[in-house]
């Protein structure tokens, strides 16, 4: 007993053990999955500095509550975040994170993601050829899930490589291309940006209504943008990208119309200090070709403490080119010199060719000798060079589009064979299906048509020996009428002359053959249910045998339509009852007796109980009255079950077929 206690102990502290662990793993990853949402939230409200802190947070939670949905969020998060700061350890992080949770579930999404954060990274990293290529790949993996917009999205990137590239045709049929998927979409904010690029391709390609067109056009797109810091900051740029077409065609007085519309943005300072850097230096360039040289070198100066500020080094040479150029037109040749070497440093630094052209042009000019020499030799070198790396880059871009084009072709055949395997697989196994649908009807009909021709011959062996019963029946009454009629006759009047003739014992004798010719009559004879029906025959029959010594019980007597049974078992039923109820009163000394209709699987059950004194079936035999019974039943297909124990009563158990 005490071993059986400790083992019960033993299984409840187990069982008690689990429901906690299971309890506290749940709320564990509740706390996980909360908490990543609370620092995705936090990274979207905070400043730029701590907004990497909070996602890089949000990552590590969304792994702990291993919810891949949420694990990919956080890094994308993180990813976009991390190009956005120029962080390339953390977009790293970000691509290493999303090909793990490709692999782990196979999750294309985060394959294209993964593709285009390495597109980002060697986009920060100044490769432009593997930039395209990710680029490229990301696009791939968009289209064959159909992400529209994301396809879009990455076209619009690849153009714009393109364009940086001077690639301009190859942009200009990627930013076409883009528009074809993003237009559908209603993706406004990067449909203003497809324009914005349409218009810098003509404007390189010197095709200025053209480029007008597409300017305006993206101003116009711009207004439907939700995003209001998108909206504005956007609307900033393509404002400055129309003056700059003005001021290259030396209509500075129409440029300043439009960079004075930009810096009339309210507080655009302290809202977007980069745009109001460029917008300001470019207004300042072009009221200096105007001879409005008050203000210059003051605000260019403002323009390189923003710029130092906010780590803008792509843009810093062009300012410190435009120092330059100041101070050569008021004779400071020493300052002119410092800040074109500083121009040189920050063009190098982010792969601004032109500006690193720009400075060695002018540094040739403002050096003599051996100096000069060397500064136009290095600017035809750094141009050779240039040259050959745009015609390398072009073929470059040209030939990965074509392999990528060769292998969404191939992609395109394999697909198209896939479904026309795949239609064919269909298709067989569709004959298949019908094949076995047909064999299974077949089957089906053989089996119903068997089944139903079985229970016809079944119904009509019984109509038929419902035919015979109801022939035998006829016979019966015809025995009974010749016994009443005419051997009970001749009986009686034998009766009469035996009595005249003073034989008393002989007519007593012949007294009692008479009445057994009458009883037997009786029995022979058919029962109507025509004139009184069967429920008012069986109560009739009851209270025939009725005594206050002898009570008879009838159930279910009412709860049957008596009208839709065939007669022949309703004269079964009423005679097995008349037999059971005689064969009590003679034998089984009983003073109770209880009769049970009830109808069941297509089958009427009659059971007749009684309290009487009982027999032992197993060695007394059945009396004349049970054999007839049983006869009578097996003529309907019926069962007879009789039980019955010394001292314990009988049970008569009857079940007839309603139909075959």
């Amino acid at each position: 007993m005490l071993g059986v206690f400790v083992l019960m102990l033993r299984k409840i502290f187990l069982l008690v053990f689990l429901l906690v662990f299971l309890c506290c793993r749940s709320q564990t990853k509740k706390h996980f999955i909360d908490s990543t949402e609370i620092y995705l939230s936090k990274s979207f409200k905070s400043k730029t500095k701590d907004e990497l802190l909070f996602l890089k947070k949000a990552v590590s939670y969304a792994d702990s509550s291993n919810v891949d949905s949420l694990r990919r969020k956080s890094n994308i998060r993180l990813g976009l975040r991390s190009f956005s700061s120029k962080n390339t350890a953390d977009l790293k992080l970000a691509s290493k994170n999303l090909i793990i949770l490709y692999n782990k579930n196979k999750d294309s999404i985060s394959l294209a993601k993964f593709f285009h954060f390495k597109a980002l990274e060697n986009r920060l990293n100044i490769e432009i050829d593997s930039a395209f290529f990710y680029y490229q790949e990301s696009k791939r993996i968009s289209q064959e899930i159909s992400d529209s917009l994301s396809v879009g999205m990455r076209l619009l990137s690849i153009s714009n490589l393109q364009r940086e590239a001077k690639d301009y045709l190859g942009s200009e049929i990627s930013s076409i291309e883009a528009l074809q998927y993003l237009e559908p979409k209603k993706a406004y904010k990067y449909l203003e940006s497809v324009y914005n690029n349409l218009g810098l391709i003509s404007f390189e390609l010197k095709e200025k209504e053209e480029s007008l067109k597409y300017y305006e056009e993206s101003i116009k797109i711009n207004s439907l943008t939700e995003e209001s810091n998108r909206k504005e900051t956007s609307y900033l740029y393509t404002i400055n990208n129309i003056g700059l077409l003005y001021q290259n065609e030396n209509l500075h007085k129409k440029a300043i119309d439009y960079f004075l519309q930009g810096l009339a943005f309210e507080n655009i300072r302290e809202k977007y200090p980069v745009h109001y850097a460029l917008l300001l230096e470019n207004l300042t360039y072009s009221q200096y070709q105007l001879g409005e040289n008050i203000f210059t070198l003051q605000r260019y100066e403002e323009v390189l403490e923003i710029r130092k500020k906010y780590k803008v080094d792509d843009e810093l040479s062009t300012t410190h080119l435009n120092i330059a150029d100041y101070y050569v037109k008021t004779n400071q040749k020493s300052k002119a010199k410092f800040h074109a070497n500083e121009a040189i440093k920050y063009a190098q630094q982010t792969h601004n060719n032109k500006r690193w052209l720009e400075a060695l042009d002018l540094l040739s000019d403002l050096t003599t000798g051996k100096q000069s020499k060397q500064y136009l030799e290095d600017y035809i070198a750094l141009n050779d060079s240039l040259l050959q790396q745009e015609r390398r880059k072009k073929n470059q871009f040209a030939k990965i589009r074509y392999e990528t084009g060769k292998k969404e072709k191939e992609n395109e055949v394999l697909k198209t064979e896939n479904k026309e395997k795949q239609a064919e697989i269909t298709y067989r196994k569709q004959q298949n299906t019908i094949s076995w649908l047909a064999t299974g009807i077949s089957i089906l009909f053989l089996l119903s048509s068997i089944s139903f021709f079985t229970s016809r011959r079944k119904r009509l062996l019984y109509e038929a020996q419902l035919q015979k019963a109801e022939a035998r029946e006829h016979e019966r009454k015809q025995i009974a009428k010749s016994l009443h009629d005419e051997v009970a006759g001749d009986l009686r009047l034998l009766h009469r002359k035996l009595e005249k003739s003073s034989l008393q014992e002989e007519a007593q004798k012949l007294e009692f053959i008479k009445d057994n010719v009458r009883n037997l009559s009786h029995q022979l004879s058919s029962v109507s249910f025509k004139e009184v029906p069967f429920k008012d025959q069986i109560i009739n029959l009851i209270s025939d045998y009725f005594a206050p010594d002898f009570i008879i019980r009838a159930n279910g007597l009412k709860e049957i339509n008596w009208e839709e049974t065939n007669k022949s078992i309703k004269r079964l039923l009423y005679l097995s009852i008349r037999e059971c109820i005689q064969n009590c009163q003679k034998y089984a000394q009983a003073s109770k007796m209880t009769i049970n209709f009830s109808i069941h699987k297509k089958s009427v059950l009659l059971e007749v109980n009684d309290n009487g004194i009982g027999f032992d079936t197993n060695t007394q035999k059945k009396g004349i009255g049970l054999q007839n019974l049983q006869e009578r039943v097996d003529e309907l297909n019926g069962t007879l079950t009789v039980e019955s124990n010394v001292g314990e009563g009988t049970q008569i158990h009857i079940q007839i077929p309603l139909n075959a």
